[in-house]
């Protein structure tokens, strides 16, 4: 049979045809062959004269990340417009969410619907069944960094023994009682008598990092850490024993545990300050609006989840392969499953959230491709990824662009974490967890306009004014005609010369605190960097990127009489992290000349010349002061490993090697 490559149009449809041919054939691929295939780039880099192996550094790739190596050129406003305006849709790509590597089969599991759904991954293999798709987890297993979440909320009880009080009294001491042993954290408790009047219980949920940065930890440790605090304070009668019963990380984990104490007590229960926590409405407030900032949680990001839809209607072939281009495409080197589920054939019932109207595409793409790079998720990132998904449809014969919100002044759209749903048949309806979010959530369904504040999205909107203006005096169908004057009233500034002033001039103001607020970041950032011994090649491409990266979240924020300040501040910033680069540069060749050289066939010249001719380098390149600042630096931090060892040898006492730990990590 013969076999041709250029029938393919599509270079995923190639690379999976020459596949299953070769398998036709009977022949294995070999595991370097696979990891080659996987990785996309070795011949590649051969064809362009680079060595195998070779990365490129985080300058010289795309902007994005390895997820973001292709960027589409950005289509002119005026086109985009006019496919609007011509019957097109939005490109809509949403995050859904990310997780950690425990969670990737429950992910999976999600968008395969377990397993009734065929699931594709990025080799243009179909997966069926819960045996193949379990087999993913182990195929991505070295990607997965699987750093545990923050435990961020903690459940408790404390069993008090003591005489028969009256109800408030009861219940200010309960609250005394917690605070003794919390100290100033936020809490919410309710307390339940004993029936045979010995004493009572509190039942209660507290956050697990205080103000001052101490965070319990929810198990037995902290348990003992809270008994010892409650018995050092206590009163001569009565006793007090406390337990942790539970743990879990961020504000939904929070508003449901804390949501089901009320319900479980009636309402009955108050906060750390003695305010009654009366319904789910104000126990969610307290923890979106109060805890959120007191958590600082943290979850792991090794896979995400990307949602890609389109309208009622749409075919649902034509979508499924401009959705398996843009995969291909945007994410190329990095693994990842999708799968297609639309009103016809997905098998989850409608009243549990399926079978929705609309066409759409859920993919679970690991973050980390398998070159070691990492997808960036900002908002420039996301406006490629859909600029993408958009040229990748009109391929297919959908007509799509990609949409800006000021285009059309459209309000912001609202998180998942400021609603919760209320009913999932058709179109979700959601309710606010607080009162600024439900307006936003009204603002969005209603599709009200909302003029931008700063300066450069203003001028965007005129430029798009302008725009419509130009395209409504081209000749146009009807429909073409209604909707670019629909267009063009949205844009009319309605508010008052008053209300602009007070914007102006709160915008000159907010811009001084938010370039102090952007500054703060990238002085934690650079000093982040201070200690380089410990860091890898890898992970100070990955600094270096977020040093840039603050660095230009900074500039978006200056007035044009700031800039040359700002110039100075990035300018010394790029040689802090020039002179750290020399020095993880150094500490990389010395480890591998280590490792190639045994230590007793060096002479101690060939050690004395090469430190000279390392010194001399870091002189030459970034002055004597720089070098000798560093210098120090380094040479403190491995006088104070040096005293650690002999500690750890019983050379020092516990308590030199604790101090000796506390001045290691203030370096």
């Amino acid at each position: 049979m013969e076999f041709f490559l250029g029938a393919f149009t599509a270079e995923w449809e190639q690379r999976r045809a020459a596949l299953l041919h070769e398998l036709s054939l009977g022949r294995q691929t070999s595991a370097d062959e696979d990891e080659r295939r996987r990785r996309g780039g070795a011949a590649a880099n051969m064809a362009a004269g680079m060595k195998p192996g070779f990365r490129p550094r985080p300058a010289e790739r795309g902007r994005f990340g390895d997820g973001g190596r292709h960027r589409s050129a950005d289509r002119p406003m005026r086109l985009r417009f006019v496919g609007l305006a011509s019957g097109g849709q939005p490109a809509v790509v949403k995050m859904a969410s990310f997780g950690g590597g425990s969670r990737l089969g429950a992910m999976i599991n999600y968008v395969s619907r377990h397993g009734d759904v065929v699931v594709e991954n990025e080799r243009g293999e179909q997966l069926r069944g819960r045996d193949q798709l379990s087999a993913v987890g182990g195929a991505w297993d070295h990607l997965m960094k699987n750093r545990a979440e923050s435990r961020d909320i903690g459940l408790f009880k404390i069993t008090v023994t003591e005489e028969r009080r009256d109800g408030e009294e009861v219940t200010e001491r309960a609250r005394a009682i917690v605070r003794r042993g919390l100290g100033d954290r936020a809490f919410a408790f309710a307390v339940s008598a004993r029936p045979d009047g010995s004493g009572y219980d509190i039942d209660g949920i507290t956050v697990l990092r205080s103000p001052g940065g101490e965070r319990l930890t929810a198990d037995e440790k902290a348990t003992v850490i809270v008994q010892q605090r409650l018995d050092a304070g206590r009163a001569t009668e009565g006793s007090a024993s406390f337990r942790f019963t539970g743990y879990g990380n961020g504000t939904d984990y929070g508003s449901a545990r804390l949501r089901s104490l009320v319900a479980a007590h009636k309402g009955e229960v108050c906060d750390e300050q003695g305010r009654a926590i009366g319904d789910g409405k104000r126990a969610g407030d307290l923890v979106q609006l109060e805890w959120r900032g007191q958590l600082h949680s943290r979850k792991p990001r090794d896979v995400m989840h990307l949602v890609l839809s389109a309208r009622p209607g749409t075919n649902a072939a034509a979508f499924q392969d401009a959705a398996r281009d843009f995969l291909g495409t945007q994410f190329a080197g990095h693994r990842y499953v999708f799968s297609l589920h639309d009103a016809a054939s997905d098998p989850k019932a409608q009243a549990t959230g399926g079978k929705r109207p609309h066409v759409h595409v859920h993919a679970i793409i690991a973050m980390r491709s398998d070159a070691g790079d990492r997808i960036e998720t900002t908002i420039p990132a996301f406006r490629a990824w859909r600029l993408t998904m958009a040229e990748k449809a009109r391929g297919h014969g959908i007509a799509m662009e990609m949409t800006d919100r000021r285009d059309r002044v459209s309000p912001p759209a609202y998180s998942k974490n400021q609603v919760r749903p209320l009913n999932t048949i058709g179109r979700t309806q959601h309710a606010g967890t607080s009162d600024a979010a439900q307006r936003r959530y009204d603002a969005k369904r209603a599709d009200a306009e909302r003029f931008p504040r700063t300066a450069r999205s203003q001028a965007y909107v005129r430029v798009a004014q302008q725009q419509w203006q130009e395209i409504a005096s081209m000749r146009l169908s009807r429909p073409e005609q209604d909707f670019v004057k629909a267009q063009l009233s949205r844009l009319e500034d309605r508010r008052a010369p008053s209300e602009l002033r007070a914007l102006a001039q709160g915008e000159q103001s907010n811009s001084g605190s938010q370039l102090r607020t952007q500054l703060g970041k990238l002085s934690e950032l650079v000093w982040e960097g201070d200690d380089m011994r410990r860091m890898t090649q890898p992970e100070f491409e990955a600094y270096e990127k977020r040093v840039e990266t603050a660095l230009f979240q900074a500039e978006r924020t200056i007035s044009p009489a700031e800039r040359k300040d700002f110039e100075e501040i990035a300018t010394a910033a790029r040689d802090h992290v020039n002179v750290h680069r020399e020095l993880v540069a150094s500490n990389e060749q010395r480890r591998h000349n280590e490792m190639a050289e045994p230590k007793e066939r060096r002479s101690p010249d060939q050690h004395r010349d090469d430190e000279k001719q390392r010194w001399n380098d870091a002189v030459a390149r970034h002055g004597f002061a720089a070098a000798e600042a560093a210098n120090r630096v380094l040479l403190a931090i491995e006088q104070s490993r040096d005293a650690m060892e002999r500690a750890e040898a019983g050379d020092r006492s516990p308590d030199k090697m604790a101090a000796l730990r506390q001045e290691l990590d203030s370096r």
